[in-house]
């Protein structure tokens, strides 16, 4: 019989659809591949077709917009938001505008085309995250954004523009609904119980396992108890921070190989699926310490949201939680997955 399940953080229903339960081969999709035949913005040696370098990092000494680096953020050619300019908050009668100020960057996260963040050595892929942190860091100082959305497509299907792998970020100006009801959410928990939510709900499913895919020292990566998607997957740091920018320096270690290990799983299991990742941390002008926790929320892209969803507002997932934890935490990581094919010029 098909459950109800409720989010104990933002109060929202999906329905666990048992009698549609689906194995990860259920899934009909095209896997996302990674080939050479066109050009591409983002490979080494085409540093003049992005904007100017926002933050590059070369080991040969080399200026900005040269060849030889690991990584570069340059902003988006086509920005959802301008960086220039004032907000200019402005009622129209009962309606509030304003104008469309922020900043849209994107992390190119290797040089090399045919590659992936989960074939990407864990250094890379830390990398990948102490960029993310430097931006967020660089970018808060800004006193126009209230909040620093940091996300990643993968797949033309999880709506990646450019196959070359790549993440982005957007400084807003306003805190969006979501990251707003999920901290109310937390911060409500807190009132009523004086702990913080994400922190109990690692020590619970630490405990019954249930829902663990792999436990670190300082990581717990589960599937969430209500999961609006198949395979949807939490990784969630030990330590209560509420802003991923503040974190320790051995956390970025340590999830650059939990988050390394998690992807060779979802292309082991699901036979490398398109997926979106999504960070959430704290807004920036405000004080959630006490009760919010940064977190990061894996989504492979398997199945499509239709009239049902966007007309209640409920999620309907085929796959049970535990069952996706299990066909993860069973997958076995000692054939290297999706081994890197030689670097191809383009």
């Amino acid at each position: 019989m098909p459950e109800l399940r409720k989010d104990p953080i933002v109060g929202r229903w999906v329905i666990i659809a048992t009698d549609r339960a689906k194995r990860p081969s259920d899934f009909l999709r095209e896997p996302v591949t990674t080939t050479s035949g066109r050009f591409c913005p983002f490979c080494e040696g085409n540093e003049d077709k992005t904007p100017p370098e926002i933050l590059g990092w070369r080991q040969n000494g080399l200026g900005k917009d040269q060849r030889g680096w690991s990584l570069r953020v340059v902003p988006n050619k086509f920005p959802a938001l301008g960086i220039e300019g004032e907000l200019a908050r402005q009622g129209e009668g009962l309606f509030d505008k304003m104008n469309g100020v922020g900043a849209h960057e994107v992390i190119i996260e290797t040089p090399l085309h045919n590659m992936t963040l989960a074939q990407l050595p864990e250094k890379r892929v830390e990398d990948v995250l102490w960029a993310y942190r430097d931006r967020m860091l660089d970018l808060k100082k800004d006193k126009r954004f209230r909040y620093i959305l940091t996300f990643k497509n993968h797949g033309e299907a999880a709506g990646a523009s450019l196959e070359h792998t790549h993440s982005q970020l957007i400084a807003l100006p306003v805190v969006p609904i979501y990251v707003r009801e999920e901290v109310e959410g937390a911060k409500l928990y807190f009132n009523f119980k004086e702990r913080c939510i994400f922190c109990d709900i690692i020590r619970q499913e630490s405990v019954s396992n249930a829902r663990v895919i792999q436990e670190t020292e300082h990581f717990l990566v589960l599937a969430p108890y209500a999961p609006r998607f198949p395979f949807e997957t939490w990784v969630l740091p030990k330590q209560h921070e509420a802003s991923f920018e503040n974190s320790q320096s051995h956390v970025f270690e340590n999830l650059a190989k939990v988050l390394k290990q998690l992807l060779q799983k979802l292309d082991q299991v699901l036979e490398y699926p398109p997926y979106n990742y999504v960070l959430h941390t704290s807004p920036l002008t405000e004080n959630t310490q006490d009760y919010y926790h940064w977190h990061l929320e894996v989504m492979p892209k398997l199945t499509k949201v239709a009239g049902f969803e966007w007309g209640s507002g409920f999620y309907i997932n085929p796959t049970p939680p535990e069952e996706s934890a299990r066909f993860l935490r069973e997958a076995s990581l000692t054939e290297p997955v999706g081994e890197a094919k030689p670097a191809l010029s383009v």
